[in-house]
């Protein structure tokens, strides 16, 4: 199999890939996401996958698979990325709570740097909420992770994880790194 990379400095797409079993190295691209906008949510994280795919093909020299990804949070019909401001995370943290389904849209973007070919995907999964108390919200910003991950939520902090009622698709889409998709992916992207 091609050398692995990783794209992306998220702590949590790491222990995903970590716990598949794929031995990979990880680069971080520098881009601006802001600068990427369309107004559907899916063609929005594919193009920032791809953006970030593109600013790291130059800097790869061995024959390598690598996976780029992207996620956002619709609630409310509304696109919510990493909170800018403690009080955007507040409105977003308040709409779960008012039982306001958080739709995660995750893409992941594989490129065979030997080949060329690049083959991308989306997952969408719905994370429903318990209600929570404004001290809840404030835990979540103050103590756990709101101000780094989009919609302002991940699920592998302790400080949302007693409020999560279900969740309709994959906890991996959620946290950012479909697993199914990623495998089928990196099948795709070695297909001749």
């Amino acid at each position: 199999m091609l050398k692995l990379i990783l794209g992306s400095s998220s702590p949590r797409r790491k222990q995903i890939l970590q716990e598949m079993g794929i031995p990979f190295e990880v680069m971080v691209a520098d881009i601006d996401e802001k600068a990427i906008r369309y107004h559907d949510p899916k063609e929005l994280v594919l193009a920032i996958a791809k953006a970030k795919a593109a600013a790291l093909l130059p800097r790869i020299v061995e024959p390598s698979l690598l996976i780029t990804a992207d996620g956002v949070v619709v609630c409310r019909n509304l696109i919510r990325e990493k909170p800018s401001t403690v009080d955007e995370a507040r409105i977003f943290l308040s709409d779960y709570r008012e039982r306001h389904p958080a739709i995660a849209v995750s893409a992941v973007v594989v490129t065979n740097t030997q080949t060329g070919k690049q083959v991308g995907d989306v997952d969408v999964s719905t994370v429903f909420f318990r209600p929570f108390s404004d001290q809840a919200i404030e835990d979540m910003i103050g103590k756990g992770e709101a101000m780094k991950c989009s919609g302002a939520f991940t699920l592998t902090d302790p400080y949302v994880v007693p409020y999560v009622e279900r969740v309709e698709g994959t906890l991996e889409g959620v946290v950012g790194l479909p697993v199914e998709l990623t495998k089928r992916l990196l099948r795709e992207a070695q297909e001749v």
